[in-house]
Formats: structure tokens, C-alpha cells, sequence
């Protein structure tokens, strides 16, 4: 595994096998854990992801999710109720669900949603686009579209004046725009989640737009604190704004169950 990684990923690879009680291993949902489907209703981890996420909670390992989806959608869709200790941050890092627990804490969605979405279907008019109602976000997708990134394209200047009209922003992502509350992104929720555990090593993976403030992340903590760090990008044709951040590509939600498996099977 990863046999042109940069020392200090490798670092963090080897402190993982080494000592997994004291490392943080993060995934985005959809396009990391779960392949990316046309309905995301239909979204459901890759074959093998949450058994291996099973091992290495078991053996020590904090796991965490960090996703743009409502936590109790996660929890339910990637099925982790028996995942050990594990954390799925929902809405960005607006919602926490722990598995000691069960329990969803968040706070009250903001008002301007409710006037993005009376105003949402004028923006929108005929064009060819699913709307996708998240509760605390609300989703523009144009993946069925005959032309989906050109509809992405031309409705992005449209939905981002709405958003900023309201005090909101738009989080772009593989052929979604997402209109939700600003003050909370993957990185903000992953930093928090590192000083929570004191994890002496980090693993993220992710593959779209949204995660790169959790690249950041890592990499903030790699020079401010000397914790080793290993970035995965689950690769897409879609996306490739992190291939040239990360310490190792994999071939999408296969690749990082793969990957998984390969460390459960090199714990010391």
C-alpha cells in the first residue's frame, strides 16, 4: 500500500498499523464510502466498507464520518449503528450522532432556508433539475439532466445570488449545488474531532469539493502539530481538485474498501 507516499503519510500509515487506539479515521459518505447513485435515496455503502470499519473500531480505532447529509440519513443509509465508539458528523459538522449514544445533537436549521425554498422554483423555472430537501440544506442536483454539467453550470450564478441574498452559502459539488448555512465546513468538524480524541495520527478520505477544507485540515495539523496525517482521495473523472493534494488515489468507494481491508489485515 502506498508505496510512493510522502514520509510523513507514511508516517501516519505506520503509526495506524502500529497503534490504531490512537488514531482518527475519517471518511466522507457518497463517492468515498458509498458509490455516487442517480438517486441519492438509493446511496448505500460499497460492499465490505462498514465490516472493515467494524474491525478497526474494534481494535481501537476512532471512526468518523463528515458528511453534507442529515446525520440520522447517514447513520441510517451506511447502517453504523454497530460500529464501535463511531461518530458521523451530518450537515457538514452541524449535526453529531455518536454510536455510544444514539443520539442526534444539532442546532435549529436557520429561517432563510424556509425563503430560499419559496424562491428556489423561480430561480430553477423549466430547467431539468431534482431537488433534494435535507432538512438543515437543500440540494440542487443535475445528474439526470441531458446535459448535466452544462445545466450545473448555467444554474451555479442563479442559486449562489439566492444563497448570498439570504445569508447563506453554496457548497458545489459532482453535478450538485447545495444551498446551506455558513460557519461550518469538513474542516472546522475534523479539527474539532482531532482535539477531541487526541488522536497521535489521522486518516481522511474523501472525493469531492467538499472535503477539501478537510485536506486543509490535515494538513494545518501536520505543520502546527506535528500530527502525521494521510490524505485519500477516492478518484473520479468528476473531480480532480483532490488528486494533486492527496498522498494516495484510490479507485473510488471499491478502492477504499480495499484499502481498509489491506490495513485491517497489516494491524499490529
Amino acid at each position: 500500500m502506498g508505496t510512493h507516499l510522502t514520509p510523513t503519510a507514511r508516517t501516519a500509515l505506520d503509526a495506524i498499523r502500529t497503534h490504531p487506539s490512537r488514531s482518527l479515521l475519517a471518511f466522507d459518505f457518497d463517492g468515498t464510502l458509498a458509490p455516487i447513485v442517480e438517486n441519492p435515496e438509493n446511496s448505500r455503502p460499497y460492499p465490505g466498507a462498514v465490516d472493515a470499519l467494524k474491525v478497526l473500531a474494534d481494535r481501537g480505532a476512532r471512526i468518523a464520518v463528515i458528511t453534507g447529509r442529515p446525520a440520522e440519513v447517514a447513520v441510517k443509509y451506511g447502517e453504523f449503528e454497530d460500529v464501535t465508539g463511531m461518530t458521523v458528523l451530518g450537515h457538514y459538522g452541524a449535526e453529531r450522532w455518536d454510536q455510544g449514544t444514539g443520539q442526534i445533537t444539532a442546532p435549529p436549521p436557520p429561517p432563510a432556508l424556509d425563503d430560499v425554498r419559496r424562491e428556489l422554483p423561480g430561480v430553477l423555472g423549466e430547467a431539468d433539475a431534482w431537488v433534494e430537501e435535507k432538512g438543515r440544506a437543500v440540494a440542487v442536483h443535475t445528474r439526470r439532466a441531458k446535459n448535466p454539467q452544462a445545466l450545473w453550470e448555467a444554474l451555479n450564478p442563479p442559486i449562489t445570488d439566492l444563497a448570498t441574498r439570504h445569508g447563506l452559502i453554496v457548497e458545489p459539488g459532482r453535478l450538485v449545488l447545495e444551498i446551506r448555512p455558513a460557519g461550518m465546513d469538513k474542516g472546522a468538524a475534523l479539527t474539532t474531532l482531532a482535539e477531541e480524541t487526541g488522536a497521535e495520527a489521522i486518516l481522511y478520505a474523501g472525493d469531492d469539493l467538499g472535503d477539501i477544507p478537510a485536506f486543509d485540515a490535515v494538513t494545518t495539523l501536520r505543520e502546527t502539530t506535528g500530527t502525521p496525517g494521510l490524505l485519500i482521495c477516492s478518484g473520479s473523472k468528476e473531480v480532480t481538485a483532490l488528486t494533486t493534494r492527496a498522498d494516495l488515489t484510490v479507485d473510488g468507494p471499491a478502492g477504499v474498501v480495499r484499502l481498509l481491508n489491506q490495513l485491517v489485515n497489516e494491524l499490529s
